[in-house]
């Protein structure tokens, strides 16, 4: 019997022991290192394939990121650079010149009579023609000085130049000799002004211009039908082309629209071979480069992961271990975390997974303040926002639809801002609707980032906006169902007490404290006292004030087992202590703590309350009892009884706050019992009772300091002053005095 005794034991015990196992934490630690790894590995890491030169795919080979399609890129660049209209260059000649000099040749020559009409025929056959040459030389040499225009432009305009050359009629030669001075002088200002007119328009050809010469000829106030047309000839010489083909220009704007294309991609999951399709030599360089076959497969973006993946493990561990929360050493709340992390990824992964779909964006739809909104309510907020850090890196990886970069800034920003904003707004949440609040603070944010990052691109069509603007929204309100319905399973599974369980369990409508209030009304009245005592003095040195005033609500539910038996509950009826025995007194009074903790248990009530029932005594001497019993043993000549036997069997509190519930129940009674109580009394009371539990050792087993208790007991003489405050008589002094410190 002994050996089985022995040996259940040590079996409890190694159960116990995995809490605080170092071996376990690193399972665990491991354990996320490996589904990160698994997770991230298909966006990391392309899957690879046994293919063979000249072969035929045995399946189809999907792309495993976006990809750049250099034929379809260039083709699209070359139709675009076609597309491009050639770039003509307008340039002003000043052919109105050549005009001047024309006229101021033919009045000198046909001035001198010592030239004969032969001689004067052969010179306007040379000069007229240089005329126009010279003048169009000395142009040509001022724009190449002035480096106004191209070297090829400069070429162009000499190429057009003389090919559009024009070649006045021999007869015409012989008419210009006839000419009267009176002629020439009609005739200059009518040539003049047709040369600068036809000249301001853009002539590509010249004999665009020289055809509408006989027209504006004709509508001049010239008469004599040989000087209209000699004005015909002497302006078509002068027209020339003043609109140039620019090939550099035109070069240079194929140029632009070929920067201008945009790179056309293969879209991640496009098929880039079908089932059946032939393994030709571009096919196998392409799926080469792209790693996607087996021989040529690359060991370093595993080895990349791998490392970045310890690295973020590595930060989380360092966080946990210097913290000062109980997760440092508490292997039960590291796998509520590591459980937490996984479902957050999880969801991540399963809604990656849908942007093969149709839908532009469905990434913002994933619920990923899901787990810095479950970690600020089950653990911590600071633990949370560490998280978040992993969330937003984790977020970029997997929602990266184009895979040109390893990580995508708007998925990894959207889960940052998120899941900030559902931190701050849910870390002070006492009730479950606070949960949706926090859900639509997070959806406004989200829709109000995608706006301002979708009007940073420009380039969204109306439809994307609406989809983004759609599933950004969507997303809070599904981080809030998610929460909702996971947090009962991680408070039962774990036995954590939130906040929001907490303000549930303080309902009085509660079963429990319905029957304590029916059947125990004076323990009732003595434990919402107790709780608005342990509150304070728990807000006031940091510790959890709400569990401290739920926890009193419940620590002494054991007495409704017995309720006659205690003293709050004995209304017009005698003690029945008086007639019994003061050992089964004892085992009366003693048995509640273990009573309400049973009974705590049959209602599933979480374990940090039971404990507080259980141990709010400690180790406790029953002093009036043990007195009487000692007074009777002397009074029969008897050995007295051993003090041990009349102390609560513990265990002494673990906690601070099932201590300060353990203070308050203490001093709330002993107050009680005071008829008139003087702020003395009550400052006296409440630090002799402190002292006596601190000299009792009650306090050995939980962390509370010396400082702390100093406040408690300041907290509670405040919070009682304002309870009797109707009762209390002061001194004669102005001001009460200042409270002593413990010693």
């Amino acid at each position: 019997m002994n050996n089985r005794v022995s040996i259940q034991g040590k079996f409890q015990y190694r159960l116990a022991g995995w809490r605080y196992s170092a071996v376990v934490r690193f399972l665990l630690f491991l354990a996320l290192a490996i589904f990160m790894y698994a997770t991230l590995l298909h966006r990391i890491v392309p899957q690879t394939y046994d293919i063979q030169l000249n072969s035929l795919a045995e399946k189809d080979i999907p792309a495993p990121r976006a990809i750049l399609n250099e034929v379809e890129t260039e083709k699209a660049k070359e139709e675009a650079a076609a597309r491009v209209q050639p770039v003509y260059k307008i340039v002003s000649l000043k052919n109105e010149t050549a005009i001047d000099l024309m006229f101021e040749k033919l009045q000198q020559i046909n001035a001198d009579a010592d030239v004969s009409t032969t001689d004067k025929v052969s010179i306007y056959r040379t000069v007229i023609p240089t005329i126009v040459k010279d003048h169009l030389s000395r142009q040509l040499k001022l724009f190449e000085n002035s480096g106004q225009y191209s070297p090829e432009l400069l070429a162009e305009m000499r190429k057009a130049f003389d090919e559009q050359q024009y070649r006045i009629p021999e007869e015409s030669f012989y008419k210009l000799p006839r000419l009267t001075k009176e002629d020439l002088a009609a005739m200059e200002p009518v040539s003049r002004d047709i040369v600068s007119r036809l000249m301001t328009d853009q002539l590509l050809d010249a004999q665009v211009g020289r055809a509408k010469v006989a027209e504006l000829v004709n509508a001049s106030p010239l008469s004599k039908n040989n000087v209209r047309e000699l004005v015909q000839e002497l302006v078509r010489a002068s027209l020339t082309p003043n609109k140039f083909y620019d090939q550099k220009g035109t070069e240079e704007a194929k140029g632009h629209a070929r920067d201008n294309v945009k790179p056309v991609y293969i879209n991640k999951n496009d098929v880039l071979v079908h089932k059946g399709d032939k393994i030709t030599e571009d096919v196998y360089q392409r799926l080469a480069q792209l790693e996607l076959l087996k021989d040529e497969r690359s060991y370093w973006p595993h080895l990349g992961l791998v490392i970045f993946v310890a690295l973020c493990c590595l930060l989380l561990y360092m966080y946990v271990k210097q913290s000062a929360l109980p997760i440092r050493h508490n292997n039960v709340q590291l796998v509520m975390l590591v459980l937490i992390l996984f479902l957050t990824v999880t969801f991540m992964k399963v809604f990656s997974m849908m942007q093969g779909l149709d839908y532009p964006f469905i990434g913002y739809l994933a619920p990923t303040a899901l787990g810095a909104m479950l970690i600020t309510i089950l653990l911590n907020p600071q633990m949370a926002f560490v998280a978040t850090v992993l969330f937003g890196v984790t977020a970029s990886i997997i929602f990266n639809p184009e895979h040109v970069q390893v990580f995508d800034f708007r998925y990894g920003l959207l889960t940052l801002a998120t899941s900030f904003a559902a931190i701050f707004s849910i870390q002070r949440a006492s009730q479950r609707s606070s949960i949706l609040k926090a859900g639509i603070m997070v959806s406004l944010l989200a829709v109000t980032l995608v706006a301002s990052m979708m009007l940073f691109e420009e380039q969204e069509t109306k439809r994307e906006a609406i989809f983004a603007a759609s599933f950004a929204l969507g997303s809070g309100l599904l981080t809030a169902v998610f929460v909702i319905g996971l947090l009962p399973f991680f408070e039962v599974a774990f036995g954590i007490l939130s906040p929001l369980k907490l303000v549930e369990l303080s309902n009085p409508n509660h079963p429990l404290l319905r029957k304590l209030l029916t059947e125990t009304p004076g323990t009732y009245h003595h434990s919402v006292m107790v709780g608005n005592l342990s509150e304070a003095a728990a807000e006031a040195i940091g510790a959890d004030g709400l569990l401290c005033r739920v926890g009193a609500y419940y620590h002494d539910i054991g007495k409704t087992k017995r309720p006659s038996y205690f003293i709050e509950n004995q209304t017009n009826i005698e003690n029945p202590h008086d007639k019994i025995d003061p050992a089964l007194s004892k085992s009366i009074i003693v048995a509640h703590a273990r009573d309400g903790s049973e009974m705590l248990r049959e209602f599933n009530i979480p374990k940090p309350i039971r404990d507080i029932a259980e141990q709010h005594h400690g180790t406790t001497l029953l002093q009036y009892f043990y007195h009487k019993a000692r007074k009777q043993a002397e009074e029969r000549g008897e050995e007295p009884p051993e003090e041990q036997e009349y102390r609560y069997p513990g265990p002494n509190s673990q906690t601070k706050e099932a201590a300060i519930v353990g203070i308050a129940d203490c001093v709330e009674a002993a107050v009680r019992s005071l008829r008139n109580p003087t702020v003395e009394q009550i400052d006296s009371m409440v630090r002799k009772i402190i002292k006596s539990r601190l000299d009792d050792g009650q306090f050995n087993e939980c962390d509370l300091t010396i400082k702390e208790l100093d406040q408690i007991a300041r907290t509670l003489n405040e919070t009682l002053l304002g309870i009797f405050h109707s009762r209390i008589e002061y001194p004669a002094e102005a001001q009460p005095p200042k409270a002593e410190p413990l010693k």
